[in-house]
């Protein structure tokens, strides 16, 4: 079996606000944690090549220590702060976009963006050095609570803005806040992505539902000890205990909660 770490980041920034803060990593944590995947001889992988290796296209295989770093919502910060380390490290990385909350997203504006966030000719460069772009829907809503319609349009919104926008095909995609449910990953499908990922704090391996794919979520909280041995695949279960409780409690309460929709002929 083939174990992949999948890291999961958002804000990179010493003065987070309240909203990013839980999430957010220091410049010098991600410099420390890139350095140590460098030196611990990690091939960095963005989320679409690792998906062609598992699935040998073009003749691509699995390095022996593959790591792939992604990065959610699409904060402006990613353009300041991680693309110079990245850069520094040689270390591809893919960024999933929210199209709404595009800082210069204008008439497509939509949801709440958290912090300041990417333009897109900021996602543009990135793209240009290398950084895959993925999907994170339109306005950042909950999938799978979302009517069948109201999804459609979310995904394939949020895929058609970055095609055009990037000028780049986009194939992956990340879910927001990390759920998704069966009907949602259909439509997943339907809309072109052939990769999702999820959350979920577990190791990724090649037989997992390559439309959802776990991740490791590094935070304020993560320290250098706890990072080194969730990518190493060592004491995952005990490091993510408390946000594993939380997940499959929420996902319990998102069933009924979706469930008494339907119900009542909501969605």
């Amino acid at each position: 079996m083939i174990r992949i770490p999948i890291l999961m980041y958002h804000s990179v920034t010493d003065k987070p606000n309240d909203d990013t803060r839980p999430h957010a990593v220091r410049p010098s944590d991600l410099a420390e944690q890139l350095a140590y995947l460098s030196e611990s001889g990690f091939t960095p992988l963005t989320l679409g090549d690792l998906v062609a290796a598992l699935n040998k296209n073009n003749g691509r295989s699995v390095p022996a220590k593959p790591v792939v770093v992604t990065f959610d919502d699409g904060y402006a910060d990613f353009h300041s702060h991680a693309l110079p380390l990245l850069d520094h490290y040689r270390f591809p990385a893919t960024v999933f976009l929210t199209s709404g909350w595009v800082s210069d997203a204008g008439k497509d504006a939509a949801g709440r963006p958290l912090d300041g966030m990417l333009s897109w000719g900021q996602a543009r460069e990135a793209a240009q050095t290398g950084v895959e772009i993925g999907g994170h829907s339109h306005s950042h809503p909950q999938l799978d609570q979302l009517r069948t319609e109201d999804l459609r349009q979310e995904l394939r919104r949020n895929k058609g803005l970055l095609e055009e926008r990037i000028g780049a095909p986009v194939a992956t995609m990340a879910y927001p806040y990390g759920y998704s449910s069966a009907r949602v990953r259909t439509e997943v499908r339907k809309a072109g992505y052939f990769a999702a990922c999820a959350v979920s704090n577990a190791i990724a391996a090649d037989r997992h539902d390559m439309l959802a794919i776990p991740r490791l979520t590094v935070g304020r909280g993560t320290t250098i000890a706890m990072f080194k041995r969730a990518v190493e695949g060592t004491g995952v279960p005990l490091i993510y205990m408390r946000e594993r409780i939380l997940t499959k409690g929420y996902a319990v309460v998102r069933r009924t909660r979706y469930g008494l929709q339907r119900v009542r002929g909501n969605v």
